[in-house]
Formats: C-alpha cells, sequence, structure tokens
C-alpha cells in the first residue's frame, strides 16, 4: 500500500499533532503516525494525569494538616490513591480521545503503527497487526520526542529503579522513596506521594531544588518542603544505585548509603533518535545528540522538519506545540517569527506553585543588564490570605535603562496562571509600567502582580 501526502508527522505528541492540525488549517494533505501514545507522554504520563493526582493531592494536605484552620472535624479519615490514580486516568483519556477526534475533524489521515524514514520523502510504517505501508510526502516532520535518562550503571527496571512514566503508572505506593533529582519531576512527585504517606528523601547535585529558578524561590519550597516531612539533600550527588533483596540501596559519594523500597531517578531526558531512519534520510545532529534545526525548524535536508523534545532541551509541551504551528505555516509559504525560548514560559505544580520566564535577577546582570526590581509577596495580598496560601511572592526583572520586561520569577499560589499575562507583555515590547496601570479585578491573586509591576518603578502601593 502506497500514499501521498503533502505532510507527514512522526509522533503525535503536543507537537505533532498540533503541527498536523495546523498545516490541515492551512490547506496541505496531512497523515500523522504514533506508535503508542495519542497526545504524547504529556497527556497520557505526563503533565495531564500528575496534575489530577496533585490536586488530589492538595485535598488530601488539606484533610491532614489543615482541617482545624478550616473548621472541618472529622473520624478515621482513610486516603484512598486507588481512586486518584483512576481519576487520573479518566482525566487522560478523556483528552487522548479528544486528540483523536480532532483528527477526526480536520481530515487527518491516522497511522497507528511504527514509521521509518526511507529517505528523504518516503516513510514506512508498520502497523500493530503487522501490515506495513509506504508513505510519500512532500514535507516530513518529525516529532518523536525525548525519555527519561538513566542513571549511568542502572538501567530503570520498572520495580525498583523506576522513571516518571512507571511511577504515574501505578496504583501502589511505596512505603519509602527515593528521588535523584530535585527538578520539576521530583518535587511535583514528592508532593504528590508525600501527601498519601510516602516516606520521600530528594537527592538533588546542585545547591537547591529547581536549581534553575530564582534561589530565593527555591529556598522557600524547600522550607515548604520540610513542613511536609520531605527530606531533601543538596549538593548531593549518587555515585550507584543497587537492587536489594527487599529494596534498593543508593550508595553516596561518602560511601554512606540510603535505603528505599524504590527510587524514581528524575535527572534528565534523551531524545527519541533510534531507528526512525534519520540516516537513510541524511538528518544531521547537534554535538548533544538531538535534531538540528533553523528558526523554522527545518533540518539540513530542506523538506524535513523536526519539533519538540527531539530537537530541543527546551522540553515542554507548549514550546513543541508552538514549534510545530511554526514549522507548518513555514511549509505553507507563511511568515513567521523565530521563537525566544528564553522567553517561554516554565511552570512548576509543586504546592506552592512556582512560575518563572527569561532572566532570574542573577542571570541579567550577569548578562550585563542594569536592572530594576519589583517584588510584592502573597501576604499582602487579600485573595491568598482568603484561600489560606499566603506564602510567596512575585518578583519582575526589568532594564533599568528602556524599562524592558526581562523576565519573572513566581513562587505562591496558582501562580502557573499570572504567566500570560507577564509573557504577552514582553512579546509586544510592553514595559512594567503598562502592567501597573492595566487595572486588576480586586480581589484576585493578579493584583500580586500589578504590585510588582508597580514596585520596579518604586511605586508599589500596598507593600
Amino acid at each position: 500500500m502506497s500514499e501521498n501526502y503533502d505532510l507527514v508527522v512522526l509522533g503525535a505528541g503536543p507537537g505533532g499533532y498540533v503541527a498536523a492540525i495546523r498545516a490541515a488549517q492551512l490547506g496541505l494533505n496531512c497523515a500523522i503516525i504514533e506508535k503508542e501514545y495519542w497526545g504524547g507522554v504529556c497527556l497520557n504520563v505526563g503533565c495531564i494525569p500528575s496534575k489530577s493526582l496533585l490536586k488530589n493531592a492538595e485535598v488530601a494536605h488539606t484533610l491532614q494538616h489543615r482541617a482545624r484552620e478550616f473548621g472541618f472535624s472529622f473520624d478515621n479519615l482513610t486516603l484512598d490513591y486507588g481512586k486518584a490514580f483512576k481519576r487520573s486516568r479518566q482525566v487522560s483519556g478523556r483528552l487522548v480521545k479528544g486528540v483523536g477526534f480532532l483528527m477526526k475533524k480536520n481530515g487527518i489521515a491516522v497511522y497507528d503503527g511504527v514509521g521509518t524514514l526511507l529517505d528523504a520523502n518516503r516513510i514506512e510504517v508498520v502497523m500493530g497487526d503487522g501490515e506495513k505501508a509506504i508513505l510519500n510526502a512532500t514535507n516530513i516532520i518529525i516529532a518523536t520526542g525525548a525519555r527519561p535518562r538513566p542513571l549511568p550503571g542502572a538501567p530503570f527496571d520498572g520495580e525498583r529503579i523506576i522513571s516518571y512514566k512507571d511511577a504515574i503508572l501505578s496504583d501502589n505506593l511505596p512505603e519509602k522513596l527515593i528521588i535523584i533529582g530535585g527538578g520539576v519531576i521530583g518535587v511535583e512527585f514528592a508532593y504528590m506521594w508525600a501527601n498519601y504517606g510516602v516516606d520521600i528523601t530528594i537527592i538533588e547535585m546542585m545547591p537547591h531544588l529547581l536549581p534553575n529558578e530564582d534561589p530565593a524561590v527555591s529556598k522557600l519550597l524547600e522550607k515548604a518542603y520540610k513542613k511536609l516531612k520531605v527530606k531533601v539533600m543538596t549538593k548531593t550527588a549518587v555515585s550507584k544505585i543497587t537492587p536489594t533483596d527487599d529494596g534498593v540501596s543508593v550508595t553516596l559519594p561518602d560511601g554512606s548509603t540510603l535505603e528505599a523500597d524504590k527510587v524514581m531517578v528524575a535527572i534528565n531526558f534523551q531524545p527519541n533518535i533510534e531507528g526512525i531512519g534519520l540516516e537513510a534520510a541524511g538528518v544531521e545532529l547537534t554535538e548533544r545528540g538531538n535534531i538540528a534545526i533553523d528558526d523554522q525548524m527545518r533540518t539540513n535536508v530542506p523538506n524535513i522538519y523536526a519539533i519538540g523534545d527531539v530537537a530541543t532541551d527546551f522540553r515542554l509541551a507548549h514550546i513543541a506545540s508552538k514549534m510545530g504551528m511554526i514549522a507548518a505555516e513555514a511549509m505553507a509559504g507563511k511568515e513567521t517569527k523565530p521563537i525566544e525560548y528564553l522567553m517561554m514560559p516554565r511552570a512548576t505544580y509543586s504546592v506552592p506553585q512556582v512560575a518563572s520566564f527569561g532572566y532570574t535577577e542573577a542571570a541579567a546582570i550577569e548578562a550585563g543588564y542594569e536592572v530594576n526590581i519589583g517584588s510584592f509577596n502573597f501576604q499582602a495580598n487579600g485573595k491568598a490570605l482568603g484561600l489560606g496560601e499566603r506564602d510567596g511572592f512575585i518578583k519582575i526583572i526589568s532594564d533599568a535603562k528602556y524599562g524592558e520586561i526581562l523576565g519573572a520569577s513566581m513562587i505562591g499560589p496558582d501562580v502557573t496562571e499570572l504567566l500570560p499575562e507577564l509573557t504577552l507583555a514582553q512579546n509586544v515590547g510592553l514595559t512594567a509600567v503598562a502592567i501597573a496601570q492595566n487595572v486588576h479585578a480586586h480581589p484576585t491573586l493578579s493584583e500580586a502582580l500589578m504590585e510588582a509591576a508597580h514596585a520596579v518603578e518604586g511605586q508599589a502601593i500596598h507593600a
């Protein structure tokens, strides 16, 4: 069987399926190939089910630790993680079905199978039933994503040495867990499982949790996790992981060991570049092993594009989607604007939440900027106090000379929802003054954003 298409997309994650939809909207005849997860890691085993589990963990935390504060009392509280897990799979399943509907709605041909490039214009697809098809493509988008990187010498076994994927697909919790890596995945799972009674230790080799964030943000998060009884070991490396008869042993450089039922390794990702025919098509890689692309997501082969985790170290679903839209528009002859990856929003759904974009204060100064800083604490925000979530702050970093917004660092209640106002302002060249002058509804968390913007010019009202 052989079919002809204007575009064939290899991979149906948040980059691939969005690219296919945008290309179809622009009049291209499209096909998309996916071997396992329609909607990608994000919808199936990543950001979507984890947010469902985090909501359950927040409720569990309130009932266990703050019931008296809110005026609740009860006897014999039970927490059923199995129910939380089931809800997370239902949420995921609903959205995955939605991706299938969107493919049908936009007239995109769907292939369930494994795709391999035969050359720059042909992809062989092997379907689940063994049937094969050759897809002839004027253009190809590679969107095969990335997978968790194991610690050297300690491959994932799915039982004792696990990845986030193993963790999120399990409805049974260990009594004791060691998390190696204090980045986004590590801190989110720590909150999620600690509130269901799991004894958690996070090991991070950098000085703080979330090492890419403003140090003041990381310190406040570490303080919150200490209250949660999560043990945090920073400036600590791991020498070896050894499965034992009843669990796992983690050896530190000083020879000491930590014991647990499981260890979750959350240190990094590696792009899925193997076995997809890159060599046959002549597609080149970067020194870091990603597919090399230009500002329009083109590879060195002019009709082949690459997007998402396979082509960038900025491994976020919303960045993959934006890359997909740019690739589709470029091949359709539309004018595109390069992505400023540094200015893309970054969100961590710990409690308190962490959100940021652009430069931290230290990074802006190191880059040579003279900066003005505007900060505002949530403890002076009426909505935050009403929610019972007063810990946290917003910090806006601005260029002192021109007023350009260089970045922001936030920690506190629902701060991930406050990012778009800041990133929109930065993207269209608005200054902090424009944000300050915009009327924000009262009482809202966004008023803290307005106050921080006023503070950039030294004019905060309620500071």
